[in-house]
């Protein structure tokens, strides 16, 4: 079994000039304060750089724009991308449009509704539509089992109730997809379904963007913002279902999973943005008569933020690696722990940065501070960390079977070692 994660020289000299683009074009765009329209404005010359490069969409087969990349190359584009929330929006794979994209992609494939791709897959592509997924509700987050949204038959129509939150850019969306409840007496892995729903709906109440601790002071409209929503009695037709009807679980997966290897390496990008803050304080600022780096603390905590990186790094890129080998389902286990523990990483990294930059890190004079509060969300969204840690030891202790007395009991095994070695220990007897 060869674990090999490099590329070849083509594809290292793409990764260099995604870097450079990033750094040169697209960290400045951050000082901005751009409102959205304008920002999508604004970087309409970076995506065409990347589109002639073959780089927008990349996560998408090329049946539909994009490279076909396994998950290891689109791991470490994300890792370089990750470096700035703008970054994502330039190459075409940001939240939640990649995500909802693929979901469209693999709905059609299922059902063959062909006027999906022309009315709302290839728009979406082009940058021409934003989308939303709406699926968290303020009582079933953790666990999606208990999502209480419904979609009833009513002659041609799929009539919707429901009550949802965190819809990523619901308020701006130009769709959104809905997971509901279609199929009411089966379980619920069974029962739910995903809805294509149009801007413009009736029915469809945007109750307000929420306030989180990324965004205290919420500016309506804003890229990123996350909606609570409120449907009541709202009509689609029935084509507007994606895939086939009790098929919604098995889609929710196929975009959550390589879903989390994107995040994880983007975490990586947000680390090494901070890392390097940190390492250049620590040499740069001095103390009771030494730079900051002499400090044994300061020391510490730069030797192991580089080191939870490279553990972090490398556990993504195997999670990666097996997806590519073996499939989704193979890669579980590693998927949900690199959740974990890549999202506590990031949140480390960015704590010790603040702190070794003191006061000015704790200030919006360096982007120190906002990278922290959005860290604080990792370890929630894509299911929280006990979610993942709860997956992991299950996985784990499938492999186990109860037994009445411990397996390395010494007296047990002195018993059995003694029957095992019972002529050579009588020879040595005999030698004496």
């Amino acid at each position: 079994m060869a674990w090999d994660f490099a590329t070849e020289p083509a594809f290292a000299a793409q990764l260099a000039w995604i870097e450079q683009l990033v750094r040169d074009e697209i960290f400045p765009l951050e000082t901005l304060d751009l409102a959205t329209p304008r920002l999508k404005q604004i970087i309409k010359p970076l995506q065409e750089q990347v589109k002639e490069r073959g780089l927008f969409a990349a996560h998408l087969p090329p049946s539909l724009g994009g490279q076909g990349f396994g998950q290891v190359k689109l791991g470490l584009m994300n890792e370089i991308l990750g470096m700035s929330p703008i970054a994502p929006l330039v190459f075409g794979n940001n939240a939640p449009d990649s995500g909802n994209a693929e979901l469209l992609a693999l709905g059609i494939e299922a059902n063959g509704a062909e006027f999906q791709r022309e009315r709302y897959l290839e728009p979406l592509l082009r940058g021409e539509l934003a989308s939303g997924f709406s699926m968290t509700e303020p009582d079933a987050g953790a666990d999606p089992t208990r999502i209480s949204a419904t979609a009833l038959r009513d002659g041609d129509e799929w009539v919707i109730n429901g009550h949802k939150w965190y819809t990523t850019n619901g308020s701006v969306a130009d769709f959104l997809i809905v997971m509901v409840r279609t199929i009411p007496d089966v379980p619920a892995r069974q029962g739910m379904s995903m809805l294509l729903v149009p801007k413009g709906t009736p029915g469809v109440r945007v109750v307000r963007d929420i306030p989180t601790m990324e965004d205290p002071v919420v500016r309506p409209g804003s890229y990123g913002n996350h909606a609570e929503i409120i449907y009541e009695d709202v009509r689609v037709p029935l084509d507007h279902l994606i895939g086939h009807e009790g098929m919604g679980f098995a889609l929710a997966q196929s975009r959550l999973g390589p879903g989390r290897i994107h995040h994880c390496m983007r975490w990586l990008g947000q680390s090494r943005r901070a890392f390097a803050m940190m390492c250049e304080r620590a040499v740069s600022r001095e103390v009771f008569g030494e730079p900051l780096a002499a400090k044994q603390t300061v020391q510490n905590w730069i030797a192991d933020s580089a080191a939870e990186m490279s553990a972090a790094r490398l556990m993504t890129l195997q999670a990666a690696w097996l997806i590519d080998l073996k499939g989704q389902k193979a890669a579980r286990k590693e998927i949900s722990m690199i959740k974990y523990f890549g999202a506590q990483v990031l949140y480390n990294v960015i704590d010790r940065a603040i702190q070794v930059h003191g006061g000015l890190g704790f200030s919006s004079d360096l982007p120190l501070e906002q990278m922290y509060r959005a860290a604080r969300a990792a370890r929630i969204y894509d299911g929280p960390d006990e979610v993942h840690r709860m997956t992991v030891a299950r996985q784990i202790l499938r492999d186990y079977e109860p037994v009445e007395e411990p397996t390395e009991l010494i007296a047990t095994r002195r018993a059995a070692a003694k029957e095992h070695f019972a002529a050579q220990l009588e020879l040595l007897s005999i030698d004496r």
